[in-house]
């Protein structure tokens, strides 16, 4: 989800609702698992608008973004091109991210933005806990 006010969101869901963030990155994302193997993302708005910079999406952008993390990029470029074919609208396509893993953007019909994601440093254990980390710990490779 991205918010206007990342510092403001932080604190509510820290302090206010009592939550533990997974990851913590100042000014630009913050991660909380809310569930087995569900995390919410509230990402810096200004962060998220220049990631999607050029794109037919500019203009579309809400507050909320659903992503999809698949095992391997060529899932990414497999899943994208099936959301589009049964509809959706490609908004970003695949290529490799900032953060070192692979994804791509797709619209739902109703306009829902959902990016479609290889991060090499995800994985889901057999409690449903979220583990983050960089490759090499246990994390899978691309």
């Amino acid at each position: 989800m991205s918010t206007p006010d990342l510092d403001a969101a932080r604190a509510f869901y820290r302090e206010g609702l009592g939550w533990t963030a997974l990851l913590d990155v100042p000014g630009e994302i913050v991660f909380f698992q809310v569930g087995p193997g569900l995390v919410l993302g509230l990402f810096e708005q200004a962060q998220f608008v220049a990631d999607m910079r050029g794109t037919p999406a500019e203009g579309r952008l809400g507050g909320l973004t659903l992503s999809h993390n698949v095992p391997a990029p060529a899932d990414v470029d497999a899943a994208v091109r099936r959301a589009v074919e049964a509809g959706g609208t490609l908004v970003k396509p695949p290529q490799r991210a900032d953060f070192g893993g692979y994804h791509g953007h797709v619209a739902d019909p109703n306009g829902v933005i959902w990016e479609i994601c290889h991060n090499p440093g995800w994985r889901v254990d057999e409690t449903g806990g979220v583990r983050l980390g960089p490759v090499g710990e246990g994390r899978p490779q691309d």
